[in-house]
């Protein structure tokens, strides 16, 4: 079975930085992609920061300059470094790993940016 187990959340404040990772097990395919997405309250999930097979990474405008995501693929872990935060980053952060047919998601942790 496949399990996707986020880690890093938490509160920080303004201007602080976090730096979360998902670790999955039980999987052991070649991704076609790895990546974060988040969802405020009262809004829709949102992509984060996304990078595929051949390393290429996409950011939301939002986070540009701020975050980096990567990858251990050995470890079948990705990361997301967060800096400078921002209140309105506060959100439920869901990992997420794809293959060509399935794709799975992690239960989410939460990051409160508040002072």
């Amino acid at each position: 079975q496949v399990q996707l187990v986020e880690s890093g959340g938490g509160l920080v404040q303004p201007g602080g930085s976090l730096t979360l990772s998902c670790a999955a097990s039980g999987i052991t395919f070649s991704f076609v992609s790895v990546g974060w997405y988040r969802q405020a309250p009262g809004k829709e999930r949102e992509l984060v920061a996304l990078i595929n097979r051949s390393g290429y990474i996409t950011y939301a405008e939002p986070v540009k300059g701020r975050f980096t995501i990567s990858r251990d693929n050995a470890k079948n872990t990705v990361y997301l470094q967060m800096n400078s935060l921002r209140p309105e980053d506060t959100a439920v952060y869901y990992c997420n790993f794809n293959t060509w047919t399935e794709h799975y998601w992690g239960k989410g942790t939460l990051v409160t940016v508040s002072s």
